[in-house]
């Protein structure tokens, strides 16, 4: 999937999620960040959705690097019917950030 074609999947989860910041990406494509409503980059990855992609379980840990480091990130991965990691999506958890 390409960053435009999961950006409204994004976007829905960004307002089920109370507003908190969601990167999303495919194992094959770098996909979206998106913040304030809108995405921000439609080509991002991060140090969580790597992870996730390679080890394809939920992770739980602050970013050393990127635009999230030092906040607490939640990622899961998006299996196939075989249960394949086919893309992660990750929530930049601000309750734990102290704003």
């Amino acid at each position: 999937m390409t960053s435009e074609e999961i950006a409204p999947l994004a976007l829905a989860i960004f307002h089920l999620m109370d507003q908190f910041p969601v990167t999303m990406r495919s194992k094959n494509r770098k996909g979206v960040r998106v913040e304030s409503g809108r995405v921000l980059d439609n080509e991002y990855t991060g140090p969580v959705l790597e992870k996730t992609l390679a080890i394809n379980e939920v992770i739980r840990e602050k970013p050393t690097w990127g635009p999230y480091k030092g906040i607490p990130v939640i990622c899961s991965p998006l299996r196939n019917s075989k249960g394949e990691c086919v893309a992660a999506i990750g929530v930049i958890d601000l309750r734990h950030t102290g704003a």
